[in-house]
């Protein structure tokens, strides 16, 4: 059975298909959140170790660190502004963390302070990044998450993105990097762009687990994208592709909608044994009045929910609806 170990300083995490679903919050990273970035390019981290708390309370597994901030000259101001905000994320939570850059320079120097066994997000099949990020995998002996995409960009085929997924997978094992240490995002498309999206990503889960034997991710906002309601759409995606075989998401841990629909396939797919974390998480739950939004008691630990909310629109969702 295929298991990617993460850690932080004290607590280990493993993904699987035989365990719940990972969920890597995504809040803390400024692509598409003007304010935040204003922020953190001015030294101020309120906000992100708000961001850090509120997910952790709300039932993240880890948390995804980003500090994109610029696109002027990320190479002299990303690595050191990455360092600053792991280094206070990792003192103020015990989830792991996911290294989250596509400047080589901020990966490697977030690395060097990472405690535990942080995951690398992320390498692609272009042959650039290949020849880049997979030394320093295995040099620090991490995971990876794999993305689907090459020179060519991103294909509508989804058989051209298994095949790149297939070519970093066999690229990581001339570095030594076992497949279990490969967490590969098949890239999930927007459906109200690309009516056969969610039917693609179900059959390339189902090869990836079956023919790659690895674990997989998304940036599972991407599905909704330009849809009124996203909420609904990103709940109903979550135990489809979960029973497909997804094993973790880059997601909002804030919107008790999603965690809700997490926690049910959790319960249904047999991973959470005895039912223990919904039970912990729910038995307060009070039925909503005819037109009203249910209400759950919150839970600070890890499965629990919270009525905070928030939004994020950037990473790999902003530059699929530039592409």
């Amino acid at each position: 059975m295929t298991r990617t170990i993460v850690a932080s300083a004290t607590r280990e995490v493993v993904i699987g298909f035989d365990r719940s679903f990972c969920v890597i919050g995504e809040r803390i990273n400024p692509t598409g959140r003007k304010k935040l970035a204003a922020e953190m390019i001015e030294g101020n981290f309120e906000t992100v170790k708000q961001d850090a708390l509120d997910q952790v309370a709300a039932g993240a597994t880890m948390l995804d660190v980003n500090a994109g901030v610029t696109a002027v000259d990320p190479n002299a101001t990303e690595p050191g502004l990455l360092v600053q905000t792991l280094e206070i994320v990792q003192g103020l939570v015990d989830v792991p963390l996911s290294i989250d850059s596509s400047v080589t320079a901020a990966i490697e120097a977030a690395l060097k302070v990472a405690k535990g066994r942080p995951l690398v997000n992320s390498v692609t099949g272009e042959e650039e990044k290949l020849e880049a990020i997979l030394p320093l995998v295995k040099k620090y002996d991490v995971p990876v998450v794999a993305i689907s995409n090459d020179e060519t960009g991103i294909s509508m085929d989804p058989d051209v993105r298994f095949a790149v997924a297939k070519k970093i997978v066999e690229r990581a094992a001339d570095h030594g990097i076992a497949p279990h240490d490969i967490v590969v995002d098949p890239l999930v498309m927007p459906i109200g762009a690309l009516g056969d999206a969610g039917r693609q990503v179900f059959a390339l889960l189902r090869r990836l687990r079956e023919e790659l034997k690895v674990n997989t991710t998304c940036g599972l906002s991407n599905v909704s994208f330009g849809l009124p309601h996203r909420h609904g759409i990103n709940a109903a995606f979550i135990p489809m592709v979960i029973g497909a075989g997804m094993t973790s998401a880059i997601m909002n841990p804030c919107r008790p909608q999603e965690m809700e629909a997490v926690r049910a396939a959790n319960v249904l797919a047999g991973t959470d044994r005895d039912c223990m974390t919904w039970i912990k998480t729910y038995k307060d739950h009070k039925p909503a009045a005819p037109g009203q939004p249910a209400a759950s008691a919150a839970v600070n630990t890890p499965g629990g929910a919270t009525a905070a909310g928030g939004r994020r629109r950037g990473g790999r969702e902003a530059r699929l609806a530039r592409g």
